[in-house]
């Protein structure tokens, strides 16, 4: 286990394959110490301070003006050029811009998607129900969030493999494991995702194809159209969220209930648990483990000084495990009255997509398990986790259909 007065700890636990599979007792080690510092990993002096305990993950995600979220303002880029809108615009301007996309993702706008993913759902199971095993990530787990995604957008299907290429390239480095190869191919996909939306924007503008990108072109923010650069900006951002949020969560979800029958048979049995159960699993696999932000300000966070300029990892995932945050935190129970969680983040930053992606997640849920109730990892699997935006590279499942 991790010893935290050694230098370059941090990186270690993130390169443990164990802080990958199953990240809860290194979050139960954290949460023992007040916010705790690694200063290895900064040519600049500044250092990363790790918070972990529920009230200071609440404190830091709540407080933009201390702990700004704000691209250039010490935080590093995944190959973008300008902050990404608005997950990395502080306020005020911050406001403008979530008045404008709120709506398209109201929870009453993603209602009336149900119809559509459940559609979809079943189109997916149909192709592989009849063989008695998937691979779930590649048959299911991707093609469903992005399917919905591309249709959203107003995207063709067909540009999915390259989606899905950019998005990984930003996201994962392309799977480079040396760092500056992680930086060179996030930069080369950051390229392509911006000719990727610069022709498509064109495109979608010419033949005035329906979709949120066109309204976005046809939007106003204080009465002035987006400009090219804000609606890139914006783009950027779906690309990263729209492909590889729900997918991960996908496949922790499915992980988990692979391995425990007793909760399976309860979503089987009884399909009105499947709210209380999609957030449930959202508390307790947290699939975004983290969330960064800048000090702007010499402060302090639970008793550590944090100095200006100091970047803060953010572990919502410990947070969502703390007992002092929830009662019974260390275990899983689909019938908690009350859960308070952080898996989409907090504060004005809180993630723009979580009604899509609860009414994803809830479909899916209802819908797999009233098809096929009963399935299991293959038999010597080895799974491959990611830490951090945490997923498995393949996920072999064997069922008996109902």
């Amino acid at each position: 286990m991790l010893d935290l007065s050694s230098a370059g700890w941090l990186g270690q636990m993130m390169a443990a394959p164990e802080f990958a599979s199953d990240p809860r007792p290194f979050y139960e080690l954290l949460r023992q110490v007040p916010p705790c510092r690694d200063d290895m990993d900064m040519s600049d002096g500044s250092s990363t301070v790790l918070v972990s305990r529920f009230d200071d993950v609440e404190t830091t995600l709540r407080d933009p003006k201390r702990f700004s979220s704000c691209f250039g303002n010490g935080i590093a880029g995944i190959g973008n050029d300008r902050p990404l809108i608005p997950l990395q615009i502080d306020p005020p301007d911050h406001k403008k811009y979530r008045v404008l996309l709120d709506p398209y993702l109201a929870p009453r706008k993603m209602a009336a998607l149900e119809t559509a993913v459940a559609q979809l759902v079943n189109e997916l199971i149909d192709g592989f129900v009849a063989t008695g095993s998937c691979d779930f990530i590649r048959d299911f787990a991707v093609p469903l969030p992005c399917t919905v995604f591309l249709r959203l957008l107003g995207l063709p299907l067909e540009d999915l493999d390259l989606c899905l290429e950019i998005k990984d390239g930003i996201l994962r480095g392309g799977g480079e494991m040396d760092l500056s190869k992680q930086a060179e191919a996030r930069v080369a996909a950051g390229r392509q995702c911006y000719g990727y939306f610069d022709a498509a924007l064109g495109r979608i503008d010419e033949q005035r194809a329906p979709g949120l990108l066109y309204d976005l072109m046809h939007g106003e923010v204080d009465g002035n159209r987006l400009t090219r650069d804000e609606i890139m900006d914006i783009c950027y951002l779906l690309m990263i969220a729209g492909l590889d949020t729900v997918t991960d969560s996908l496949c922790c979800f499915w992980a988990y209930l692979a391995g425990d029958s007793e909760q399976r048979q309860r979503i089987v049995d009884d399909p009105s648990v499947v709210p209380a159960a999609v957030e449930e699993l959202l508390r307790w696999e947290s699939p975004v483990s983290g969330v960064v932000r800048v000090a702007t300000q010499e402060t302090d966070i639970g008793g550590c000084p944090v100095h200006s300029g100091d970047s803060l990892l953010v572990m919502v995932g410990a947070a969502n495990t703390d007992p002092e945050g929830l009662d019974g935190a260390d275990r899983v129970d689909f019938d908690r009255a009350v859960n308070r969680h952080y898996a989409f983040g907090g504060g004005i930053h809180r993630c723009l997509g979580s009604h899509l992606a609860r009414l994803e997640l809830r479909v899916a849920m209802r819908e797999w398990h009233r098809r096929i109730p009963n399935y299991a990892i293959v038999d010597g699997a080895d799974l491959e986790w990611s830490p951090m935006l945490r997923s498995v590279r393949e996920l072999p499942l064997v069922f008996s259909a109902a």
